[in-house]
């Protein structure tokens, strides 16, 4: 195999810096001018040459996260590819910013979180009419590599999706403090009489004590119910029998950080805009995109600068430019 032309930061950098056009095309286009500059076709071998794990990221996160200490938070997005129709892994997937199923490509990603940093450490596309995995087969399998990695989490948070008496089984054989919500139908046991829906449990504001999973062999938990912002009422629940409202508040706080980091992902790094059909193609772009977050995330954190501000100022900066020495002009006609 011919060495590649271009280096992954060639194309991470176009990702920061690109507005509208997320081409390969457009990643030639916009290279310095050398005798030598790159054909688009050698961004798209460096697509697809991207291998499929993981490890990349995680070499350049692992000296961000602390291990130790902060909390993992775990959640998926749809990619929104409306107007795919021969491109691989795009299949129908529920949108929470859409309140609907929509055609698209899922994207789980692990993010490690001190509630001010947000670091991604892991993510898994999910593929499964070629895989067979589903996103909980994803979520143990991404807590399994955390492990490795020596992660020490001081909470690990996710959605009810993620809730299965299996995930919370993995979570516990690490060792580790979990919470998440509980849907309002999920049966739990609170005093030994029998299984009953959460929602119908009377629960006090400092919480409960309930067998989960309805007595089918995870034990006690501590259910929290809560109302949010737009009225909906929420069920809470941790193995951290000693939760206070209070602590499962922040904690909620820290949760939310990975909806930023979803939202800046698709604003700022164009990770849904990538062109190509091939599989191997959307997911060289997808985990360079996020290591492209990483890099506007560092730059936060270092200046407090937002991620929109930051790219907001490469546009400013051309302009700037541009002002300086105009291209179009009207010839003077007196």
């Amino acid at each position: 195999m011919n060495p590649a032309k271009r280096e992954s930061s060639d194309y991470i950098d176009f990702l920061v810096a690109a507005q509208r056009s997320f081409t390969c095309s457009e990643a030639a286009r916009c290279q310095p001018e050398a005798s030598d500059g790159p054909a688009h076709d050698a961004f798209t071998r460096l697509l697809r040459r991207q291998p499929p794990d993981t490890e990349a990221l995680w070499q350049e996160t692992r000296r961000l996260a602390q291990p130790d200490g902060g909390a993992l938070a775990l959640d998926d997005t749809t990619l929104d590819k409306p107007y795919a129709r021969k491109m691989e892994l795009v299949t129908r997937h529920w949108s929470g910013k859409h309140r609907r199923v929509v055609q698209g490509i899922n994207l789980l990603t692990l993010l490690w979180t001190d509630g001010s940093a947000l670091i991604p450490c892991d993510f898994r596309i999910y593929d499964k009419p070629w895989s067979g995995k589903n996103k909980n087969d994803y979520f143990r399998e991404m807590v399994d590599a955390a492990q490795s990695r020596g992660f020490q989490p001081g909470y690990v948070l996710f959605d009810s999706w993620y809730s299965s008496l299996e995930n919370l089984k993995k979570v516990r054989e690490c060792g580790w403090v979990w919470l998440t919500q509980f849907r309002c139908n999920r049966l739990v046991n609170p005093d030994g009489a029998g299984n009953v829906r959460v929602d119908m449990v009377e629960i006090g504001p400092e919480g409960r004590t309930v067998s989960a999973s309805g007595g089918r062999g995870y034990g006690w938990v501590k259910v929290l119910r809560t109302v949010s912002p737009n009225r909906d009422v929420e069920h809470w629940a941790s193995n951290d029998l000693d939760l206070t409202p209070e602590r499962q508040e922040a904690l909620k706080g820290q949760a939310w950080g990975i909806e930023q980091y979803h939202r800046g992902l698709k604003q700022c790094c164009g990770v849904e805009r990538c062109q190509a059909r091939k599989a191997e193609a959307q997911r060289g772009h997808i985990g360079m995109a996020i290591r492209a977050f990483v890099r506007l995330e560092v730059h936060r954190l270092q200046s407090g600068v937002s991620w929109y501000e930051a790219v907001t100022n490469i546009v400013r900066y051309a302009i700037q430019q541009y002002l300086a020495q105009p291209l179009y002009s009207l010839n003077p006609t007196a």
